[in-house]
């Protein structure tokens, strides 16, 4: 039987910080934290409370071979921020 897999203490406060930007969020848990949507973009979202976490041996395989659209590690609120901007920001 799976445990419930612990959530990021930071996860509350970049969902929050996401959806206040307009960003429509669905926390998936597996293979990353976080499905988004904004501005016609999809994001794969994995949070970790800081920059020197390491994935888990499912996440960097998912990292790793992934072909899809952007997918992402970040550490607070402003990191996620900054990722769904910098995609928009390109022409």
């Amino acid at each position: 039987m799976r445990h419930a897999a612990r959530v990021d203490a930071n996860q509350q406060a970049i969902v929050a910080a996401l959806r206040a930007a307009g960003c429509y969020v669905w926390i998936i848990g597996l293979p990353v934290d976080l499905l988004i949507g904004y501005k016609g973009h999809t994001f794969l979202m994995e949070i970790k409370t800081t920059s020197k976490k390491r994935l888990t041996g499912l996440q960097a395989d998912f990292f790793q071979y992934w072909p899809g659209g952007t997918l992402c590690r970040v550490d607070s609120p402003q990191a996620a921020l900054d990722m769904i901007r910098a995609v928009n920001a390109k022409p």
